[in-house]
């Protein structure tokens, strides 16, 4: 499979890329446009790409993880690059998972008021998810992304030949995303994950392939309609906060070291499918039907901090809170999703201890 897709209109501008076996092409037709490219690479991945300094392209290697996203992080890269002469006709490029691309995106949104930014995701989370959309930022004390930007890459290129090396745990983890997006908006792709989740976990490519595409169509549905999350409607770009609401403050409870994202999220979802079912949107079928794929596919589901009062306390301080409630996007059946925001954190925790 080899995608364009291209999204032109007054407030969103990008392309996106599906080749095999192409980053190193990318980076260098980038240089070939650009006075000097950054590559923000993840360590980890340094060696198995053809990219070397050379010319106007420089290369700065990161040791990657949730825990390069803070105020030092940021420090450290924007320095970097000023020490190395950045300039306004320099292009940057991100070529890693997630924490990598919104680290790297933040940073292009700000120094000298905005450079040209492009991203190579390299997880299947960061390519079916993070590297969508355009958010940027990094996590403090308080809470996750909570320091951020909209500022949308020129080009994402999605290169499925680099999650060949991929541990098993990291592809679980972008599965889990993939569901997601299945969950909030189509049901048929729910069903087709059903019967293909083994083929995928097992980076059969056309199934892949596939999944990935699917997976960018249905992000893109929600930031084209609402590219900075003001809506509060169904067509909210907060539909695809399903499962994060719980999720990320799971991972900032255990300080992003017991689950990686995927994991979070993933019991994350369960949890708020219960609290769709417990509030009367979602039916006890169709919940048991997501509980099984979960358990079929070896997602976590569940951690005991949820029955924990403290869990609470990081919900309260989720961005997307308003009028003193804890707003959450909830499903009303697989592939319908909500936008709830009737429940205060007494409410929250009640629910929470009873499901």
């Amino acid at each position: 499979m080899q995608k364009k897709i291209n999204i032109n209109n007054k407030k969103l501008k990008t392309s996106i890329l599906i080749k095999k076996n192409f980053i190193s092409k990318f980076v260098k037709n980038i240089a070939e446009k650009n006075e000097k490219v950054f590559c923000i690479i993840d360590s980890k991945i340094r060696n198995n790409l053809n990219i070397n300094n050379q010319k106007n392209i420089i290369i700065i290697s990161f040791k990657c993880g949730e825990k390069i996203k803070t105020f030092d992080g940021y420090k450290n890269l924007a320095e970097k690059l000023i020490l190395k002469d950045v300039n306004r006709k320099s292009a940057v490029i991100a070529i890693g998972g997630g924490s990598l691309g919104d680290l790297v995106g933040f940073v292009a949104s700000t120094l000298l008021r905005g450079l040209d930014f492009f991203l190579i995701p390299t997880t299947l989370l960061s390519q079916v998810d993070s590297s969508i959309g355009g958010k940027n930022g990094i996590n403090t004390r308080f809470g996750k992304n909570l320091l951020g930007t909209f500022f949308q890459p020129k080009e994402v290129l999605i290169d499925i030949s680099v999650l060949n090396s991929l541990p098993r745990k990291e592809i679980k983890s972008g599965y889990a995303e993939i569901i997601k997006h299945a969950l909030i908006k189509d049901y048929a792709f729910f069903n087709w994950l059903e019967k293909n989740a083994n083929k995928l976990l097992n980076l059969n490519k056309s199934i892949l392939e596939q999944a990935i595409y699917k997976s960018i169509m249905i992000k893109l549905y929600y930031v084209i309609k609402d590219e900075k999350e003001f809506l509060s409607n169904n067509n909210s770009r907060a539909m695809l906060n399903f499962g994060h609401t719980i999720g990320h403050a799971i991972e900032s409870h255990y300080n992003y070291q017991k689950f990686n994202h995927g994991e979070a999220i993933s019991i994350g979802m369960i949890t708020e499918a219960k609290i769709s079912n417990y509030l009367g949107l979602l039916s006890s079928k169709e919940l048991e039907k997501i509980i099984i794929h979960f358990k079929k596919c070896k997602l976590k589901i569940y951690d005991k901090i949820l029955k924990d009062r403290i869990l609470i306390k990081i919900l309260a301080k989720d961005k997307k809170n308003f009028q003193n409630n804890i707003n959450f996007s909830l499903i009303k059946q697989i592939g319908s999703s909500i936008f709830y925001k009737k429940l205060d954190k007494h409410q929250v925790y009640k629910i929470l201890k009873n499901i």
